[in-house]
């Protein structure tokens, strides 16, 4: 048996459960190294992640359609958790079933996880990250070409006609002007979508679409027709123990070693009621962890908060992951009778394991259902909507995150119920704006890979860093 074979065969990957779709060719081997291609390249927040994901798989390797590609993506985004996380996840599970979305999902992470765990030791130990800010000053801008690359793919892919433009519009001025909680406007774009679809249905379903290009595969290697597996109570209520009893038995286990009052259960319990909680992506939850960990567990100072999140930033992976460094540094300062750095190591672990464990969960639980109804006119209606206010959100998050780059200080004003951010003009970075400028003609029009883009940015941003900003 060939190790291509091996990957597919039910035999090989024991239980119940098929190892993923069957025929499309893709070993796991390969899969593997493109996840990981895809988690070395994942910059600029869940934005530029999932545009990564849509130029390795769709563009590039055509593994999928366009329509199981949002269909995957709306999903995801109904989800508490990182989207982009999940959303690997998702199609590793598609390809190589349970193994593949572990492998998909812990590749994701795991860049960023070493990242941060070594600025979190460095910054502990030595409290200086200046090498890494100079290192990162050139990517932060480079990251907004990524960012508004995404915006433009998904664009063009789910807005097709006026209503699909209209719902995009409503989304972003809901979210960026008014605050709107992410979870309302999702939710309003599916009950329009899911009653549009049954009035108006060549206007909304523009999933399924009614092009040529939009009906079929588009020459996918993972045909839309097939399915990895067919839903039922028995293997739902099986996944769910197993992901219950992985989620919470280090708390349980620390709970047991150092007692219920100690720093590692309080991470351990407010992280993982974070996992449930956080909808609307990290930008939606950030301030809420930071008020948490800042005002009321003491954990970090502000300053330090907001060190944390710059090396998220900045670092592949999820933003989410500045959890890490919230656990390490507030193990490392506990008094837990270990040394410091070791107690903050595994108060890193620690978070990290109950904030990604619950991703998982979700796409092995839920991922078979709605692949199931994936044909379902009436849900991909649903689903159609969601995705043209998901574009709206992706601007939102491209527009702050360009405002939070080129300039030093933003201010956000109220009034009336309307949320403006208003830069200092004082505080304008022209080197980050340069270099910017500089990654929008390289993508755009030099076409650059993103990885020579972020390089070259990089190179670039650590020159002026020392030479102009030190």
């Amino acid at each position: 048996m060939t190790a291509e074979h091996a990957d597919r065969d039910p035999a090989v990957s024991g239980g119940e459960e098929p190892p993923g779709l069957a025929g499309h060719g893709i070993g796991l081997g390969e899969a593997t190294r493109v996840w990981g291609l895809v988690a070395l390249n994942s910059f600029g927040g869940p934005a530029g992640q999932i545009a990564v994901m849509h130029r390795f798989l769709i563009e590039e390797r055509r593994w999928f359609s366009e329509k199981r590609f949002l269909h995957s993506l709306n999903y995801c985004m109904l989800l508490p958790g990182p989207e982009a996380q999940q959303l690997a996840t998702y199609f590793g599970w598609l390809l190589h079933g349970t193994r593949g979305g572990l492998i998909a999902g812990g590749l994701f992470v795991l860049p960023g996880f070493l990242a941060i765990m070594a600025l979190s030791v460095l910054y502990a130990g030595f409290g200086d990250v200046t090498a890494v800010e100079a290192i990162f000053y050139g990517i932060k801008p480079a990251v907004m070409a990524i960012v508004a690359a995404a915006v433009v793919r998904i664009g063009s892919r789910a807005l097709k006609n006026r209503t699909m433009y209209a719902i995009a519009g409503a989304a972003f001025v809901a979210i960026f002007f008014l605050d709107v909680p992410f979870p309302f406007i999702i939710a309003g774009a599916g009950v329009l979508g899911f009653f549009g679809g049954r009035r108006w249905p060549d206007t909304f379903d523009v999933i399924r679409g009614h092009t040529a290009d939009d009906t079929a595969d588009g020459g996918a290697r993972v045909s839309d027709d097939d399915q990895p597996v067919r839903p039922s109570t028995r293997r739902s209520l099986k996944v769910l123990a197993i992901g219950v009893t992985l989620w919470f038995a280090p708390i349980v286990g620390l709970a047991i070693w150092t007692g219920r009052e100690s720093i590692w259960v309080q991470q351990g319990t407010f992280f993982s009621t974070a996992a449930v909680v956080t909808f609307g992506g990290a930008y939606s939850v950030l301030a809420y962890l930071a008020q948490q960990a800042v005002q009321t567990y003491g954990w970090l100072a502000p300053g330090e908060m907001l060190d944390g999140l710059g090396m998220a930033e900045t670092t592949p992976g999820p933003l989410i992951q500045v959890v890490q460094f919230v656990g390490f540094m507030g193990a490392y300062r506990a008094d837990l009778g270990l040394d410091p750095m070791l107690a903050g190591v595994l108060g890193a672990i620690l978070t990290t394991w109950v904030t990604f464990v619950p991703c998982f969960l979700w796409i092995f639980l839920g991922a078979p259902y709605i692949e199931y109804l994936r044909g379902n006119h009436r849900l991909t209606s649903a689903l159609s909507a969601i995705t043209a206010a998901v574009v709206g959100v992706v601007l939102n998050l491209a527009v702050w995150f360009s405002l939070h780059t080129i300039f030093g200080q933003v201010d956000e004003l109220h009034a009336y119920g309307v949320r403006l951010y208003t830069p200092e003009s004082a505080s304008l970075d022209p080197l980050a704006a340069a270099i910017a400028t500089a990654a929008f003609f390289a993508m755009f029009k030099l076409r650059w890979s993103m990885l020579r883009t972020l390089a070259v940015s990089a190179g670039a941003g650590a020159l002026l860093h020392y030479l102009v900003v030190a």
